[in-house]
């Protein structure tokens, strides 16, 4: 399964240069004033050093304010030994077009075991055809546990 996600990001990351120069040829800029919402399907791995690594779909929803700050929400859940169901509350920011940083206090559950957490985390959005691919990497920190890092690839769409 690691190996699928991996591919997926460096086919993502491949194409990126042809993705950008098509964008700029017709001069498709994101119009959030029209279109503010954003979903986003995530597919990825989450990494922890007690679980390793563990299979993890997520959804990911913002509404855009402006051009640099948009806000939302995440939740995930890592598959396996992890077992863990996340919920966040973040913030956007829009630092390019493209390249947006997330932060966001959150909570976590372990079977009936609830932890505080909190992300930031790193996506570029590619628009293709109306959708959205962001390759992703986040590092929620548990405060008293151990942390974890999780990367993947989302595929959305605003409307």
């Amino acid at each position: 399964m690691r190996v699928k996600i991996a591919l997926g990001m460096v086919t993502a990351m491949a194409f990126a240069p042809l993705v950008i120069a098509k964008g700029a040829a017709k001069g498709n800029a994101h119009h959030w004033e029209t279109s503010p919402h954003h979903l986003s399907a995530l597919v990825g791995t989450t990494y922890t050093k007690e679980c390793g690594n563990a299979f993890t779909l997520g959804i990911d929803y913002e509404y855009r304010l402006s051009d640099f700050l948009g806000v939302g929400f995440v939740a995930e859940y890592a598959f396996e030994d992890l077992d863990a169901y996340t919920y966040l509350l973040v913030a956007d920011l829009h630092i390019t077009n493209n390249f947006i940083a997330q932060i966001g206090p959150g909570v976590e559950f372990h079977g009936s075991h609830k932890m505080e957490v909190a992300r930031l985390g790193f996506l570029y959005e590619f628009e293709v055809s109306g959708f959205t691919i962001s390759p992703q990497l986040h590092y929620d920190y548990h405060r008293n546990h151990k942390s974890a890092v999780v990367a993947g690839l989302a595929i959305g769409m605003s409307f």
